[in-house]
């Protein structure tokens, strides 16, 4: 998927931004590195997104090889873990491994390798074996170019491995939310400001955001095994950030399942499921 708006943003601009504030590192209160801040970081990261179990599968990856492209602070990796799955682990940000690692270590994992690594350079830091699964769970969209990511992945993987993918949904309400309240009908500027408002810390350097149509042509090369849209985020951000679940007041007044069918066809996470062809 080309895109002219992120052509001049280099990798560095990337890994500082993640390196300020890694994803999820404010779900707790907590002593970051404790226990009870890694318990707390998973329970709220589930609460919120709560697909994430399901699409990731972890209990299937017993006694399998699990790679895993930009792992964060580990929520999803200690899962597979424990799950027992051989994992090897991957981000770009030095500060989200260092968390990560920790959190291995509290936990007493040692089934986990973890690499800093680009992703759109992967083997040249990861060493080349084949994987049963890779996994990518809202990473590869962060990155200025993910045709080549694609194309790194590709070699970890043979026609029995599968690749598990959420990159954020263009035809979405967070979309839509952005563009009404940051956009006003500036359409031209749509690209730039889905990057600079798809986060909780604004000014992400690169988001892109797909269409299923458009996640095929990333995806080119791969058998798509399936493709579900989820994940409407309800909460007042100013409730959110003081650890409050308040849900706006039109997602107050919506019953469970017209929610529910909202997030599967406007949800803001575009996962799927593919194998090499």
């Amino acid at each position: 998927m080309a895109n002219n708006a992120f052509k001049n943003i280099g990798i560095e601009q990337v890994r500082d931004y993640w390196d300020s504030r890694p994803c999820n590192v404010r779900h707790s209160l907590k002593d970051t590195g404790t226990k009870e801040y890694f318990d707390e970081v998973e329970a709220r990261k589930y609460f919120v997104e709560p697909h994430i179990p399901g699409f990731a599968e972890f209990s299937r990856w017993k006694g399998k090889k699990v790679l895993e492209i930009g792992c964060g602070i580990g929520t999803d990796t200690m899962n597979f873990a424990r799950a027992g799955a051989d994992v090897t682990a991957v981000d770009l940000s030095s500060y989200s491994l260092e968390i990560a690692r920790k959190r291995a270590m509290v936990f007493g994992f040692d089934n986990i390798r973890f690499y800093q690594s680009n992703a759109e350079e992967l083997t040249s830091v990861v060493p080349m074996e084949r994987y049963d699964l890779v996994y990518s769970f809202g990473v590869i969209h962060h990155t200025p170019h993910p045709h080549n990511v694609i194309e790194q992945i590709r070699r970890y993987m043979d026609s029995d491995s599968i690749f598990k993918i959420m990159v954020y949904h263009r035809n979405s309400w967070k979309v839509f939310g952005i563009m009404i309240s940051y956009g006003r009908g500036a359409f031209w500027k749509l690209d730039k400001l889905v990057a600079r408002h798809s986060e909780a810390q604004t000014g992400c350097p690169v988001t892109y955001a797909y269409t299923k149509k458009s996640v095929e042509k990333l995806l080119k090369g791969f058998e798509i095994i399936n493709t579900k849209v989820d994940h409407i985020f309800p909460y007042k951000i100013s409730d959110y950030v003081q650890y409050r679940y308040k849900k706006v007041w039109y997602f107050r007044l919506l019953p469970a399942l017209v929610f529910r069918w909202m997030e599967q066809g406007w949800g803001w996470h575009l996962c799927v499921t593919a194998k090499p062809e």
